[in-house]
């Protein structure tokens, strides 16, 4: 089944990555780690809260890789996640590579060794510190992919709903009865807005029932349950007041918006489409951080913060759209069709073995 595009989907994920571009830029550099000299108290209060644009991020990611999903096929959908994901990341993350070993010393280093495991995006099971810190999140995404992949191995989409359920309730388990390998595999941590974001694509996709509002209300609640415990986290490492208030109203808002998405129900936003905001999103969220931090280092107090903050964003925002024209508009295409060329000759050898061995002639 094709789908038409989601437009309020590349809004919202442009407003994920500017969320976690000011939380980087305008307060977690400065207050925690050492990572920024530069303070910006004019948006730190408000700031703060950016962290919660990677939780935006896990719900959109729920509602569309159930959608590249539902059609069911291993093969389109990892070539679909090869092709979206590792172009613009190849580009990005040796850009930030050549910047570290260029500029960074002594606050950021890496080695070639570190490049290379970064590159395969793989990483973070390799135990391989990260490049840039934004990147933690793609190992998330990774062990969500893992999970769709099983499901398409075992040809199950069409009890999909069923199999969420099942994970929320693993997840509910995991968090109230902790269990170390749980958590890690169910992503326990993250699930309940992969799930809700799923459950949002159940609802825009087949509507509205009361199986999937329970769903998603169980969802609501163990996110905003577990937030409480990021908030306390939050006030410890960085010694500054966080609102558990305020964190619950904004995780409520992004699933409330995702179900208004779900609902088609975004007016005059869902009419437009946010083509170049969505472009934007991905080079940026991955190029934005340590570079950033590294001009900070390098600029200030010689440059006023103002300009500094403003005009860095202003650069990361051009090389993002940089890295979208002229690698993932070129690369992308070319990739996708070498990897469907290997995947069908590959599908077609166990064929081909058999007619050799059988005596039968090779199929063409």
């Amino acid at each position: 089944m094709a789908h038409s595009r989601v437009n309020e989907i590349d809004l919202l994920r442009f407003l994920a990555a500017l969320a976690v571009v000011f939380f980087h830029y305008a307060f977690r550099g400065y207050a925690a780690d050492g990572a920024s000299p530069m303070p910006y108290p004019w948006l730190a209060p408000a700031a703060r809260y950016g962290y919660l644009g990677a939780n935006l991020f896990f719900i959109i990611s729920g509602f569309v890789i159930l959608m590249t999903a539902e059609q069911g096929k291993l093969r389109g959908f990892v070539v679909s996640r090869i092709v979206r994901l590792y172009p613009a990341f190849w580009a990005c993350c040796t850009l930030t590579f050549v910047v570290v070993l260029l500029w960074g010393a002594p606050r950021f280093q890496a080695t070639p060794g570190q490049y290379l495991a970064n590159m395969t995006m793989l990483n973070g099971f390799m135990g391989v510190d990260y490049i840039d810190g934004s990147y933690w999140t793609l190992f998330v995404e990774l062990k969500f992919y893992a999970l769709v992949g099983i499901v398409l191995v075992l040809d199950r989409m069409r009890q999909v709903q069923a199999i969420l359920a099942g994970w929320l309730l693993l997840a509910l388990l995991g968090e109230f009865w902790p269990n170390k390998y749980l958590r890690y595999f169910l992503i326990v941590d993250y699930a309940a807005y992969f799930i809700g974001g799923a459950v949002c694509f159940l609802v825009w996709s087949r509507g509205l029932s009361a199986a999937r509002i329970g769903l998603l209300l169980l969802c609501w609640g163990l996110a905003l349950f577990q937030s409480t415990r990021a908030v306390a986290a939050m006030v410890a490492h960085y010694r500054t007041g966080f609102s558990d208030l305020v964190a619950g109203a904004l995780i409520s808002a992004c699933f409330g918006v995702m179900l208004l998405v779900a609902l088609r129900a975004g007016g005059p936003f869902g009419r437009r489409r946010w083509l170049a905001a969505g472009a934007l999103t991905y080079p940026l969220y991955l190029l934005h951080e340590n570079i950033g931090f590294i001009a900070f280092h390098r600029l200030y107090p010689a440059l006023n913060p103002h300009l500094l903050l403003w005009g860095t964003l202003a650069l990361m925002l051009a090389a993002a759209w940089a890295v979208h024209s002229q690698v993932e508009r070129r690369c992308a295409p070319r990739l996708k069709a070498a990897l469907e060329r290997w995947s069908t000759r590959e599908s077609r050898r166990p064929a081909r073995t058999a007619a050799r061995d059988s005596g039968s002639p090779t199929p063409p």
